[in-house]
C-alpha cells in the first residue's frame, strides 16, 4: 500500500478551524490514493488546556515531587487527547480511522523519561489496521518502554515519532505541517525579505534545526535521512508543497553543489556568554567537569591557552557564574547576546565568505565576541 506520514503540531490542532484545515490536507492525500498515518501534537501551546507546559504547570513546574516516570503519564496526555479529538473529527467528516496511542502504534523506547530514545517500531498492528480503515491517528511525542511504562520523547517528539513512523513503514514521504510555508532563508519575523527555499538537503535543514530554526527538529531529521525518506516542510494553512528535504539537488545524476553558496540564516538569542580565566588544561578540565556534573549545557565553546568561553542560555547566568566563583574562578560575563549561524552547503573552501559576515555586521555596529 502507498502510505505517507502527516505530522500537525499543536497550532496546528489548536482549534476547530485550524483541524479543519489539517483535515483537507489527509483528505487530499487519501484521494490521491495513500493511506495516511496522522501525527499529533498537543492542542495548542503555553496557556492553552492541554499543551505540554501548561500540564507541566498542574504538578509545579520544575518545583514537581514527581519522579520522571511519574512527570510522563502526565505529558503524554497532551498528545492522547488531541489524538481523540482528531480522529473523531475524522468519523464526523466520513473519513474511515483510528486512533492509537504511541505505545499502541507499536512504538518502543528506552527508558530514560522525559527524553526517551526510539529503539524500534513494531508496525503490524497499524498495517493491519490500515488494510481496514484510510487513517491511523498516532499519538506523537510517546512510546512504551520494556516495563510497559508511558515514556516521553522529549522537545521536537512529535516531528521524531512521525520520522521514525516513516522509515518503519516506508512511507513515500512524511510532512511536517507547521504554521510557516516551509525552510525560509531566515526567520520572516525578523527579516523583511526572507524566501521560501523549494529544497534543501538533510544536512543543511538539520544545521538550521540545531542553529536555532524551529521548523523542525533536527533528531526527527537525522532519522529521516539515514533512510534517505524524503520530508516536506508544509503551512497547515495553504495548499503549496512547501520545502522538500531530501538528498542535495542534483543534475543528470550528478550532485550540484554550486546552486547556492548559503541556504539560510539561523539564530539564538538571549543568551550570555561567560569567559573564564584558566592557568592550565587541568584548570580547563576541572571547569568543563564542575558544569557537566551540574547538568549545564554549554554553546559555542571557545579554548584558549589561558581562558575558555561559551554560552548558556540567560536564565542559566546566575547558577552558572555562582559555581565557578564557588571553586575560585575568575568569570567575566556579557549578557543580552545571540548567536547568528550561516549555514551553506557551499560555504566550505569559498575564499571571502567571513569577509562579506564581518563587514554586514560592521556596517550594523555590532559586536563579535566569538566565531566558530
Amino acid at each position: 500500500m502507498k502510505i505517507i506520514v502527516q505530522k500537525f503540531g499543536g497550532t496546528s490542532v489548536q482549534s476547530a478551524e485550524t483541524r479543519q484545515m489539517a483535515f483537507r490536507h489527509i483528505e487530499r492525500a487519501t484521494q490521491e490514493g495513500y493511506k495516511v498515518v496522522v501525527v499529533v501534537s498537543a492542542i495548542g501551546r503555553f496557556g492553552d488546556p492541554y499543551a505540554t507546559d501548561t500540564l507541566l504547570e498542574l504538578i509545579g513546574a520544575k518545583g514537581t515531587k514527581l519522579s520522571n516516570r511519574e512527570q510522563d503519564m502526565l505529558l503524554s496526555v497532551g498528545e492522547t487527547i488531541s489524538c481523540a479529538v482528531f480522529t473523531n473529527m475524522l468519523k464526523e467528516a466520513g473519513i474511515d480511522a483510528v486512533g492509537f496511542s504511541g505505545g499502541q502504534a507499536g512504538i518502543r523506547t528506552t527508558s530514560d523519561h522525559l527524553n526517551a530514545k526510539i529503539l524500534e517500531i513494531d508496525t503490524k498492528r497499524l498495517l493491519k489496521a490500515l488494510e481496514q480503515v484510510s487513517v491511523a491517528v498516532v499519538a506523537g511525542f510517546q512510546g512504551l518502554d520494556e516495563l510497559g511504562d508511558i515514556t516521553t520523547l522529549g522537545r521536537g517528539g512529535s516531528d521524531t515519532s512521525a520520522a521514525a513512523l516513516g522509515v518503519a513503514l516506508g512511507a513515500d514521504y512524511v510532512d511536517i505541517f507547521t504554521d510557516v510555508d516551509g525552510m525560509m532563508t531566515a526567520d520572516p519575523r525578523i527579516v523583511e525579505h526572507a524566501k521560501s527555499l523549494p529544497r534543501v538537503s538533510y544536512n543543511e535543514v538539520s544545521n538550521m534545526a540545531y542553529q536555532g530554526a524551529k521548523v523542525i527538529h533536527p533528531r526527527a531529521v537525522e532519522i529521516a535521512m539515514m533512510a534517505k525518506i524524503p520530508m516536506r516542510i508544509r503551512s497547515t494553512y495553504l495548499d503549496g508543497e512547501g520545502t522538500l528535504v531530501a538528498a542535495l539537488p542534483h543534475t543528470d545524476g550528478h550532485f550540484d553543489i554550486k546552486e547556492r553558496l548559503v541556504t539560510g540564516i539561523a539564530h539564538v538569542t538571549n543568551l550570555t556568554q561567560i569567559t573564564v580565566d584558566t592557568a592550565s588544561a587541568d584548570k580547563q578540565q576541572e571547569a568543563f567537569s564542575l558544569l557537566a556534573d551540574q547538568g549545564i549545557s554549554l554553546d559555542f565553546i571557545n579554548i584558549g591557552v589561558t581562558s575558555i568561553a561559551f554560552t548558556v542560555p540567560e536564565e542559566k547566568t546566575k547558577k552558572t557564574a555562582d559555581l565557578l566563583k564557588a571553586e575560585g574562578f575568575l568569570v567575566e560575563i556579557k549578557e543580552r547576546c545571540a548567536k547568528v549561524s550561516i549555514v551553506g552547503a557551499g560555504i566550505t573552501g569559498v575564499p571571502g565568505v567571513t569577509a562579506k559576515i564581518v563587514s554586514a555586521l560592521a556596517k550594523e555596529h555590532i559586536k563579535i565576541f566569538a566565531v566558530c
